[in-house]
């Protein structure tokens, strides 16, 4: 997401990294002083990309996708951001495609469309968890059927 902001000329910060991290550790330990959770000290700026990556995988169900938004080449990578969280309430499985053909691969496999993010032109599908269980069972047999 960084990567995408040119190098040169444009200062995302006014002040110092210095002055940034003393003003986040001030603000975090009155925080954790005030709340008496002293847990709130552990946390850094790093917990937040952290916070982000798994947020975004819950949501989506694309590992790819975390993969892409935090610029890593290796998936081994992104494992490392995201906490891989299995809930039992979840309903439906979330694949992103940015391109034509990778919404056609999803919508042949059986997802539905839910959205476009005009901005990005990433559209957003969706598959119910039992239909896709049924689904991969389906493949499974027709592999075992044919071999």
């Amino acid at each position: 997401m960084l990567n995408a902001l040119p190098r040169e000329g444009l200062q995302i910060w006014k002040a110092k990294l210095k002055t940034i991290r003393r003003t986040f550790q001030y603000a975090r330990a009155r925080i954790a002083e005030t709340t008496k959770n002293l847990r709130l000290l552990q946390i850094t700026f790093h917990s937040f990309r952290h916070w982000k990556a798994t947020m975004e995988y819950h949501r989506t169900k694309d590992i790819l996708h975390v993969m892409k938004m935090l610029g890593h080449r290796s998936i081994n990578n992104t494992l490392k951001y995201t906490q891989l969280i299995k809930t039992e309430d979840d309903e439906f499985i979330a694949k992103v495609a940015k391109i034509v053909e990778e919404a056609y691969a999803l919508v042949e496999a059986g997802y539905e469309y839910v959205i476009e993010f005009r901005e990005d032109g990433i559209k957003i599908f969706r598959i119910l968890s039992t239909s896709n269980n049924a689904l991969l069972k389906g493949r499974a047999q027709a592999n075992i059927l044919t071999h």
